[in-house]
């Protein structure tokens, strides 16, 4: 009886050793099969890589998240699109103009008169014909933003203009030129600051769709007349323009403009401002608003665009 328990046991121990080489080498083939022959190593599924659209927006530096830097070190062209979501890019929205150029390390407008057949000739010509020159020049009303916003912050850019189009439109005037947007709302609601054509310092406040001029002071010499003398800003020289905008006590906005006129680090504070909330229209933008660059009837280069969060 002893003998018969003892030879089942064994029967029994054989089985189970039997069953468990034969789940190991089983595993062991199912493994295998996965991560391949002879090897050792895990991978993880890595990230889907970026897509096109993506890895063409490598041009732009960023520096933490208080802080922007457009060098324009990659080549690329932005079409303008009708709404800031729609923007083929990371950082900026071509609000107006049709095209950003960057090349070479320099960003720019469109140069020139655009082909008629071009299909932002013809939409410009149904859209906008007198600013415009029938279409031709949609430069002539170039409006770039950022797609961040910022609150209180340094922004910074230099200028060079290639050719000023004396445009018979109406739009033409003296208020034209090379300017920086602060705390921008939407096209209605904004601050901008910069150089007029007429050779002004300028800061500005457009509170639901008006204007108010905060700022002016006059820097370049010369005489503005639309027809003699149309454009008092020196062409194919950088030229630089830095705004500062801080919320300060009792809920005021403060903006400086500074210029360094001949594009070698020399800036000087040319105006300063306080928005009280009183004088300018009504209250004062005081909430977060994207930055950016608005140019007048030129041809115009841009370089160095720097944007820096004051705490």
């Amino acid at each position: 009886m002893k003998l018969k328990l003892l030879a089942s046991l064994v029967i029994i121990f054989i089985a189970l050793m039997l069953t468990k080489d034969n789940l190991k080498s089983c595993f062991r083939s199912k493994f295998s099969k996965q991560i391949g022959q002879g090897t050792t190593k895990i991978t993880l599924l890595e990230k889907p890589k970026n897509n096109d659209r993506q890895q063409n927006n490598t041009h732009q530096k960023t520096k933490g998240a208080g802080s922007f830097v457009e060098t324009f070190s990659k080549d690329f062209i932005l079409e303008e699109t009708g709404s800031i979501l729609e923007s083929q890019n990371d950082n900026w929205w071509v609000n107006s103009g049709a095209f950003l150029y960057s090349e070479h390390g320099i960003g720019r407008t469109i140069f020139g008169a655009l082909d008629k057949n071009n299909k932002w000739r013809l939409d410009y010509k149904n859209y906008n014909a007198d600013e415009t020159d029938n279409g031709y020049h949609p430069q002539n009303i170039f409006r770039l933003i950022t797609k961040s916003k910022w609150k209180n912050f340094t922004q910074s850019a230099y200028f060079r203009m290639k050719k000023y189009h004396l445009s018979s439109s109406k739009h033409r005037f003296e208020s034209n030129g090379i300017l920086l947007f602060n705390r921008y709302l939407d096209g209605n609601n904004l601050y901008y600051t910069g150089l007029r054509v007429d050779g002004a310092a300028v800061i500005k406040k457009k509170y639901k769709g008006k204007y108010y001029l905060m700022g002016y002071k006059k820097i370049l010499k010369g005489k503005y007349d639309r027809q003699k003398n149309p454009n008092l800003i020196p062409t194919n020289q950088w030229i630089g323009i830095k705004s500062k905008v801080a919320t300060i006590s009792n809920n005021k906005t403060e903006i400086k403009l500074a210029i360094d006129i001949k594009g070698n680090g020399n800036w000087q504070e040319i105006l300063r401002v306080i928005d009280d909330g009183k004088k300018f229209g009504g209250p004062t933008i005081s909430q977060n608003g994207h930055a950016g660059i608005r140019t007048d009837f030129m041809d115009v280069q841009f370089d160095n665009y720097k944007i820096e969060e004051r705490r």
